[in-house]
């Protein structure tokens, strides 16, 4: 460890509009571009770029044929300097009345692919009628949300995730979306499509795909596989992907299986020439909710968002 990193860095001692700097960068990867989209000159951003090497001991952009790609510390800070940033804009804009039509403020949205690929139609229709100076951060969720899912919730505006045990503590709070059903899939040249009807000992035998299913143990977070294992099916995973949307790339000509949300199969069904199957047996409703923590609640951006996501959510049913 070097001796830049083994002394504590206090908040006091540094200049925060490197931050805003850094962001620049690391999203441009072009001195020039980066000067242009902060409204500085190339020789300004050109300094506090050395002044930010010098800091983190690391070029940050390597040139590699001609062109900058982020080192792999650069790539380790991009997101963090986004979470950053996002999360000090809105503590400077906590308290200010609050104009969706003229805001320019970032917000941040965490959620998986499938309640985005759900919501996002709506949604961007919305945001950008009401507010369209401001811009929107989706950030996916890439793997299934552990213990640490309350600290993410503070990091973020807020969070689409179905009731998870982890989100009932003190200070978040949350409010329903929609709700939606779970259905098999399956390639329309499967054996199982052609079935009068088809149960549990059929879905026990055949290989899965399967989302967020974090490795080959039991019992799994990954809310395909809770829903059979609650039913005493232990699949056979075959393939294991962090997207759902990924899903029918996997399915397409095979034998294989999967349990998708029913807003999202038919979509992926008619595109990839899947076939949508009811379960043999009853599943668990799935339930979308937002989440954000309480500290947010008197912010009238905050609360114009939290109104906007579930207008978003209505539109799914009109």
């Amino acid at each position: 460890m070097s001796p830049r990193q083994s002394r504590p860095t206090h908040l006091a001692n540094l200049d925060l509009n490197l931050l805003v700097t850094l962001r620049a960068l690391l999203r441009e990867r072009n001195v020039t571009r980066a000067a242009r989209n902060l409204g500085v000159t190339q020789p300004a951003v050109s300094a506090a770029l050395s002044r930010l090497r010098r800091h983190f001991g690391d070029e940050l952009l390597a040139r590699v044929h001609g062109a900058y790609v982020l080192t792999p510390l650069a790539a380790q800070l991009a997101g963090q300097v986004e979470t950053v940033c996002a999360a000090a804009e809105r503590l400077f804009a906590t308290g200010r009345a609050f104009d969706p039509a003229t805001t320019e403020r970032e917000f941040t949205l965490l959620m998986a692919d499938y309640p985005a690929t759900v919501l996002d139609p709506p949604l961007s229709r919305l945001f950008d009628h009401e507010a369209p100076h401001a811009a929107l951060h989706l950030q996916l969720i890439r793997e299934t949300l552990g213990s640490g899912a309350g600290d993410a919730i503070r990091l973020v505006d807020a969070m689409v995730s179905p009731p998870l045990g982890h989100f009932r503590t003190p200070g978040v709070a949350s409010v329903p979306l929609f709700h939606d059903r779970w259905v098999c899939v399956a390639s329309a040249g499967n054996p199982l499509c052609e079935a009068e009807s088809f149960g549990i000992e059929d879905l026990a035998r055949l290989p899965w795909v399967v989302p967020y299913h974090r490795d080959e143990g039991y019992p799994s977070a990954a809310p395909a596989t809770r829903q059979l294992t609650a039913l005493g099916i232990r699949p056979r995973i075959a393939v294991r992907v962090e997207s759902y949307r990924a899903v029918p790339d996997f399915i397409t000509g095979t034998r294989r299986v999967a349990l998708v949300p029913e807003r999202l199969a038919a979509p992926i069904a008619s595109a990839h020439g899947l076939r949508t199957l009811t379960c043999p047996v009853p599943l668990d409703p799935l339930e979308e909710h937002l989440w954000w923590d309480a500290s947010h609640d008197e912010d009238p951006a905050h609360s114009w968002l939290r109104d906007l996501m579930v207008r978003a959510a209505a539109c799914l049913d009109a």
